[in-house]
């Protein structure tokens, strides 16, 4: 990725930050304006710990002193509890309020044995930069939230459908399996999504749903069309583009906790293609990143010609390590 990326999404980090602290300082001189009390009762406490710190750094710290100074401090706390239920406010008033609160809006995580990494959120935005773009641009609306059950007929007809329920009823186990796919994605005994069937019947909305979820959930979440995920890595793996990047995405796509191969069947395939898909298919399903990954492809191609297409090489993968959904009903482009 490109560091001129990274230096941009810091700076609006930065910002975001001082942004979260200039909301914290409003709000304090609101509430202050209408309890002088409780600045007060900080700027006391402030004057404790800053006079304890000098004590202990200077040796002067008696264990009559610090006992005085805790008793001042607990009395002060306990008046500032008061206050505050009597006004009915929050401890939490008193806290930034960060976008994202894992990493206080720095982009890093530093955690207890002192090992510092970047976290998720930005991670994330650094994939929407360099690889997914638009492809993640309707979750704000194609959420479970938005989703609506009564755009599938509830009609069954196994001569239209070729199946014995209707459109609605699978639309709502797929639903629930999702659901569960989302709520177990850290076990790794949860298998990954195969979302099979013609176009228009909600295969992209349905991984959108997972997808939002799982961001909410500080997942990172990668995107791409199989046509535009195998050229890529194969334009990458030849260094097509000159960079000094070549393995950031190959190591995006084998790392990504979510990976979502969109629209599998429309690439032109060959050898080589295949054997990167085997590797990514593979090395994620088998976690053999030393982290658990999980994978949707969708398509339009039915089991047995996804069988054809790619192999028993690919097909293997697919029906031992995944969980295969039929999407079926009327194109649902095709209703208001």
């Amino acid at each position: 990725m490109a560091t001129s990326d990274l230096d941009f999404l810091l700076v609006q980090y930065e910002q975001k930050r001082r942004n979260a602290e200039i909301d914290l300082e409003q709000r304090k001189k609101q509430i202050y304006q209408k309890n002088p009390r409780l600045e007060e009762i900080e700027e006391q406490i402030n004057k404790i710990a800053i006079h304890k710190t000098k004590s202990i750094l200077i040796h002067k710290l008696t264990d009559s002193l610090n006992t005085e100074m805790e008793n001042e401090l607990m009395n002060l706390k306990q008046e500032k509890e008061k206050i505050l239920k009597q006004e009915k406010i929050d401890d939490n008033f008193f806290k930034p309020k960060y976008e994202c609160e894992k990493c206080k809006d720095t982009g890093y995580i530093t955690y207890p044995n002192q090992k510092t990494q970047m976290c998720n959120c930005l991670k994330q935005k650094l994939i929407n930069i360099s690889y997914n773009k638009s492809n993640l641009s309707n979750l704000q609306k194609e959420n479970f939230k938005n989703f609506n059950l009564n755009k599938f007929s509830d009609e069954v007809n196994m001569e239209k459908y070729k199946m014995n329920i209707s459109p609605r009823k699978n639309i709502e186990e797929i639903k629930k399996a999702s659901i569960h796919f989302i709520k177990n994605f850290e076990n790794p005994d949860t298998k990954n999504l195969f979302f099979t069937g013609n176009t228009g019947l909600g295969k992209t909305y349905m991984t959108n749903c997972i997808a939002n979820e799982l961001l909410n959930l500080g997942k990172t979440v990668l995107y791409q069309t199989a046509p535009v995920l195998l050229e890529t890595i194969i334009d990458h793996k030849f260094n097509k583009y000159k960079t000094s990047n070549i393995n950031d995405f190959y190591s995006q796509v084998l790392s990504t906790d979510l990976l979502i191969i969109d629209d599998l069947g429309t690439e032109c395939i060959n050898s080589m293609k295949l054997s990167e898909l085997f590797t990514i298919l593979n090395a994620r399903s088998l976690n053999l990143n030393n982290k658990v990954t999980k994978t949707i492809m969708s398509t339009n191609l039915s089991i047995e010609q996804v069988f054809r297409v790619y192999e028993e090489i690919i097909g293997s993968r697919i029906a031992g390590f995944y969980d295969i959904y039929y999407f079926f009903g009327d194109d649902l482009r095709l209703k208001k």
